[in-house]
């Protein structure tokens, strides 16, 4: 399973996290976002990282140029669309970006019937994240989705589940959910954009004893 760390803004920190167990880390290349980074610390990051570890750049309706621009600048495996693109718009990103840069959509569900909002990028992501809403917030909000809304959910791609995860409810989650990665941001804080490495640890101590015991 995937479990990727979201909102990294120190280089340390970084390193650790995925020394830890992360197999991603994302970056906020939203400059309204308290865990904003600019991309010349990503560069800085992602040239410390262990081989392997994908970098994914999290923006919210941004220009498509901008977007090629930063990934091909810090060395990015990833795109995370966090905004209101349309289908036309990932189609029009993924024909921009090489062919191996994952092209993630995120959605903020805020009921079941969200999730129809989902078909018609089908064929223009490779991935799928789902988060929960917030009527202000784009994503690192603390609120968890109601996980029974998505336990008849089976998409046609792989997806990731984010939204108010932490140490303590992770296990709950993946009892009731089988989504193909996990994604945590204020899970793991002690402030916006200041990971709690305890946190972390913890996190990576729960999923080694659900993997043990499964």
């Amino acid at each position: 399973m995937r479990i990727k760390i979201c909102g990294i803004t120190q280089p340390q920190q970084g390193v650790k996290i995925a020394s830890l167990g992360a197999t991603a880390l994302g970056f906020i290349c939203v400059s309204k976002s308290p865990r904003y980074v600019t991309p010349e610390k990503i560069r800085e990051i992602r040239d410390i990282l262990p081989v392997g570890i994908d970098a994914i750049a999290v923006f919210a309706d941004a220009n498509l140029e901008d977007i090629v621009k930063i990934v091909n600048y810090s060395g990015l495996t990833g795109v995370q669309l966090h905004g209101a693109e349309s289908p036309t718009f990932c189609h029009q990103l993924r024909s921009l970006l090489p062919d191996n840069i994952e092209l993630i959509k995120a959605f903020r569900i805020r009921t079941a019937e969200s999730l129809t909002e989902l078909a018609p990028y089908t064929d223009a992501c490779d991935t799928f994240l789902l988060d929960a809403y917030h009527p202000q917030m784009l994503g690192g909000t603390g609120k968890t989705l109601n996980w029974q809304d998505l336990q008849q959910f089976k998409p046609a791609k792989p997806w990731i589940l984010a939204g108010g995860l932490t140490p303590d409810n992770i296990l709950d989650a993946l009892s009731k959910l089988q989504p193909d990665g996990i994604d945590l941001s204020s899970g793991v804080e002690r402030s916006p954009g200041d990971k709690d490495l305890d946190k972390v640890a913890l996190l990576f101590s729960q999923l080694i004893k659900r993997k043990d015991e499964g």
